[in-house]
């Protein structure tokens, strides 16, 4: 619980591991060495102790890494008995004829009312139109079915497709991880702001406020080189449809839960402290159902 001078923080977006009980074959590229290891809730809480313009961590949201139901199934028993975690972003295979099944079985298991929403790693999909596929809008309304929300990962040459999910699924809750990767390291953003528009104009949808840094300079950004992308989100969603995500532990590769919590803070002087109580707490709230 917050201090009684504090309020609530919700990360949205973060990952845990443990490399022991299950291998993560992502790891192996040469630049991701810093983070080979085991990643435990407790590693989190240790290191987000930065408030967040008087935000103190109190909940958390841990999302899937593998395409993989036993990580699912992992990461839903932690969450039974992990207070920090109130929401788990699950995997399943939405071509597969039998998802429904699959999710009754998820729902019913050990942890299972943590599951709140599922992804699939769009991002590294060859085939430009995967979320149009019939057999995968037949797994989306499944998960509809359910009550369950949708997480989209996709990079910013994929958002059109986001776009044409998001206008043939009007009533599927809907989550843009990562503000969808904006090329913050080019710097060419004009083509990414133009589908973060059309996709904004579907109520339904809102905007994690995560992995920003990952998509910059990992040494070199700065506050100012994020705040473009901010100004346009901030823009197009409202205060009201982002949310706030750490991406952790991969921020730990671009300065870490701290310098992009005191990013945040900085990005977020402008707006009243409603405004930021929803980015920083109301939001996630209300769409993962915490």
């Amino acid at each position: 619980m917050p201090r009684p001078d504090t309020l609530a923080l919700v990360d949205a977006h973060h990952h845990l591991w443990d490399l022991d009980q299950r291998a993560q074959p992502w790891l192996d590229e040469p630049v991701l060495a810093p983070i080979r290891r085991s990643f435990t809730p407790a590693g989190l809480a240790a290191d987000a102790t930065r408030t967040i313009a008087g935000h103190r961590l109190t909940t958390t949201v841990v999302v899937q890494c593998l395409p993989s139901l036993p990580e699912t199934e992992e990461l839903l028993a932690l969450a039974d008995r992990e207070p920090l975690i109130g929401a788990v972003v699950g995997w399943a295979d939405l071509t597969d004829p039998a998802i429904g099944d699959t999710l009754d079985g998820l729902l019913a298991g050990p942890g299972g009312p943590y599951l709140r929403s599922l992804r699939h790693l769009v991002q590294g999909e060859s085939e430009p139109g995967w979320l149009q596929r019939p057999d995968v809008r037949r797994g989306l309304r499944a998960v509809f079915a359910r009550g369950l929300a949708y997480d989209v990962l996709v990079r910013a040459h994929q958002l059109p497709s986001a776009v044409r999910l998001a206008e043939d699924h009007p009533h599927l809750p809907l989550v843009l991880d990562h503000a969808g990767k904006p090329p913050l390291a080019d710097g060419e953003l004009g083509e990414w702001e133009k589908q973060i528009r059309c996709l904004a104009a579907r109520p339904q949808v809102t905007c994690k406020v995560s992995g920003l840094v990952t998509e910059a300079d990992w040494t070199a950004w700065t506050t100012d080189d994020i705040r473009p992308v901010w100004e346009v989100l901030l823009s197009a969603f409202g205060p009201e449809r982002l949310m706030f995500g750490s991406d952790w532990p991969l921020c730990r590769l671009a300065g870490g839960w701290e310098r992009w919590a005191a990013t945040v803070e900085e990005l977020l002087q402008d707006c009243s402290p409603g405004e930021r109580t929803a980015v920083l707490a109301g939001t996630a709230t209300r769409f993962y159902r915490l």
